[in-house]
């Protein structure tokens, strides 16, 4: 997984409330287990027109943020099924960086298995995001993980709180792939220690 440092990225205000997996990703685009290729359905249900054009009205089809990297969202994002398609769309489309008041809880640590850093601000403080980005010569922030802050085109720096384990893991490039064979070693003793003990188990069915 790539490391995550620091960013500076264009960041797309995108407001409502209660945006489910489904909204994020349709379950007729769950047919691979691809990480890539995703993005291209990112939010269809809403980014496309019946016909297939594109909604000219949806944030990232508006052509300042259609390069967005960082999505400011609404409360409750991420909610509804436990799909990893959801984060894996919206990584594939170059979003690095998720800000909102709050995150569905599942969604929330996918965000992290996937080098997609999710932060959590207080109301008051998404709102003054809010108004700053919806500017496009304001529009630009500055993400740096190693020291937990957000810095606007205006000048302000907001901090933010994260658990020391999942920080190192974006800062690491760490996820629970990379975790496991940290303990190869481990584990491959271990199954020559139970392979003298249990030898069956090492005999192939038929």
């Amino acid at each position: 997984m790539e490391k995550f440092k620091k960013i500076i990225g264009i960041a797309a205000p995108f407001t409502r409330i209660n945006v489910d997996t489904d909204l994020i990703i349709p379950a007729e685009s769950l047919k691979t287990i691809s990480r890539k290729g995703l993005g291209k359905d990112l939010f269809s249900y809403i980014r496309f027109n019946e016909d297939g054009s594109e909604n000219k009205k949806f944030i990232l089809n508006q052509p300042h943020y259609k390069s967005s990297q960082i999505l400011v969202t609404g409360k409750n994002f991420g909610c509804g099924s436990s799909r990893e398609h959801a984060v894996w769309a919206l990584k594939d489309f170059g979003i690095k960086c998720l800000i909102g008041t709050e995150f569905a809880d599942i969604f929330y640590n996918n965000c992290f298995k996937n080098g997609v850093l999710p932060i959590i601000l207080k109301n008051n403080q998404i709102e003054n995001i809010i108004k700053i980005i919806s500017l496009a010569k304001t529009s630009e922030l500055e993400i740096d993980l190693e020291n937990q802050s957000i810095k606007t085109k205006t000048g302000k720096n907001i901090g933010f709180d994260i658990l020391p384990y999942l920080k190192n893991n974006l800062l690491e490039g760490i996820d629970d792939i990379s975790k496991t064979l940290e303990k190869k070693k481990l584990i491959d003793e271990f199954e020559i220690k139970i392979g003298k003990h249990y030898p069956w188990l090492n005999k192939k069915n038929g």
